[in-house]
């Protein structure tokens, strides 16, 4: 579990941190050829690629999830007793309602 809080710590800082930091490149003019564009080029390009950092961040996390074993994690018994128990029970809503059908017709 913990392995699972700390990937996802991780992404998320990389999803602010990686954003912010491109956008702080172009407006200090860090980046080599960002000089020559305009204010307007400069703020359409750096939004754009910011936008694209976010979604590669989230693509690389969902990869990584993808990656992990599925016999890693095992459900906890207490609730899969309780889960089958609930479905098991019958209800008497079910059975008023289609008493009720049956009425209608």
């Amino acid at each position: 579990m913990a392995a699972v809080v700390k990937k996802f710590f991780i992404a998320s800082m990389f999803m602010w941190m990686a954003p912010l930091a491109i956008l702080h490149a172009f407006n200090h003019n860090l980046l080599p050829g960002s000089t020559n564009l305009t204010p307007y080029s400069a703020t359409l390009l750096s939004g754009f690629l910011a936008v694209i950092s976010v979604n590669i961040v989230i693509a690389f996390y969902i990869y990584m999830a993808m990656r992990e074993p599925s016999d890693k994690h095992e459900p906890d018994p207490k609730f899969l007793a309780e889960a089958k128990a609930s479905v098991s029970q019958p209800t008497d809503k079910a059975e008023v309602s289609s008493e009720s059908l049956k009425k209608k017709e």
